[in-house]
């Protein structure tokens, strides 16, 4: 799972990251890693593909069952 947090300030950082080390949670600090100019016109294309309703979708519940996954 990934969850993405902006701190608003130096102060909710270094909370944020002494909870984390107090419930013994793993994380990594890394910056986002920006996308390139293929990765981003790719990323459009199905973003548009999607809003147009030209690809198909999928409940959560149907990938489990087709990959066999376990929930």
């Amino acid at each position: 799972m990934t969850i993405v947090v902006k701190p608003h300030n130096k102060n909710e950082e270094m909370e944020l990251l002494a909870f984390l080390d107090r419930m013994k949670y793993d994380y990594s600090r890394e910056e986002p890693v920006a996308l390139s100019e293929t990765q981003l016109q790719e990323t459009l294309k199905r973003d548009r593909l999607y809003e147009d309703g030209k690809t198909d979708t999928f409940s959560i519940e149907d990938i489990i069952t087709h990959f066999k996954l376990k929930a």
